[in-house]
């Protein structure tokens, strides 16, 4: 079956990493917005083959669900057989449950979305508190949810080689847990209560903190605010440095600064999303999980 990948531009080395680690062609996608916000898209002067990979992680997603949404229609007009997305970053996840009366759960209908484009998934750490499995939340049969905490703890051990992994809320256990056995490196999980999108309080775990370096590591960084509040927490308790690790940087708005001023010295990031704390490249686990994905008769 020919195979090409397509991605747009803010995505071009990680996707050209991707497309050269399994051999494949990649095609540029072009992308305007008109004045009145409406998109337009437009495929690259060649044929379109009977499998096409979309490179698009979901960061800032609502234009980007439009995005797929036009991409895997006219795809399908234009005879391609099987799309596979590829999303580092699967936005939505996180609302999972309807915490307040008639709100939606947007992770059952952007799941069920996804699955009516697309035949396969492959994305990185999707943020799944209340389910086990990625195809409980996107209906696919090849739903693939590969992990970044190997690759992320491999970059703190070589920086930091005694350092103790600290999981801000008890939903960044997992990620933390499997950081420590890839690595030996000592570790805890804090607890959390959150009072708002912004407003959080943390409790340290009954652990040794003095003279420490420590490594706040999570899946996501988005408003910064629970990573700011942990890194205050360990320098009070003696910490002799805090760095933080996260697989996705999204660090809205001021989120970058706001850890900054609350002592973080070192940030490290995998390539989910471009960012200039981007340490980790995903193409190698990526380009493992996608060959079985292509060969499909």
């Amino acid at each position: 079956m020919q195979v090409s990948l397509l991605y747009f531009d803010e995505e071009s080395p990680a996707a050209q990493r991707l497309a050269e680690a399994v051999g494949i062609e990649a095609l540029r996608m072009e992308r305007h917005r008109f004045p009145d916000e409406e998109l337009c898209l437009r495929l690259p002067d060649a044929e379109l083959p009977e499998c096409l990979v979309v490179y698009r992680s979901l960061n800032r997603p609502n234009d980007k669900l439009v995005e797929l949404m036009l991409l895997a229609r006219h795809a399908r007009e234009r005879g391609v057989r099987r799309l596979v997305l590829v999303a580092p970053y699967l936005a939505y996840m996180r609302q999972d449950i309807a915490f307040r009366p008639g709100e939606l759960v947007s992770q059952r209908l952007v799941g069920g979305f996804l699955a009516e484009l697309f035949d396969a998934l492959i994305t990185v750490d999707p943020h799944l508190h209340r389910i086990e499995r990625l195809e409980q939340a996107v209906p696919l049969r090849q739903a693939v949810a590969l992990s970044a905490a190997p690759a992320l703890a491999e970059a703190i051990a070589e920086r930091r080689r005694d350092a103790l992994l600290l999981g801000p809320d008890a939903e960044s256990a997992q990620w933390v847990e499997s950081a420590a056995r890839a690595t030996g490196l000592a570790y805890g999980v804090c607890t959390k209560q959150r009072h708002g999108d912004r407003e959080v309080e943390i409790a340290l775990p009954e652990l040794a903190f003095a003279g420490r370096r420590v490594v706040l590591l999570d899946d996501i960084a988005s408003s910064g605010r629970t990573l700011a509040q942990a890194a205050r927490r360990v320098l009070a308790a003696g910490a002799a440095g805090v760095d933080v690790a996260v697989t996705h940087a999204l660090f809205a708005g001021d989120a970058l600064s706001v850890i900054r001023q609350a002592g973080v010295e070192e940030v490290w990031s995998t390539d989910s999303i471009p960012h200039q704390s981007n340490a980790v490249l995903l193409a190698p686990a990526l380009a493992a999980a996608l060959g079985p994905l292509l060969d499909v008769a």
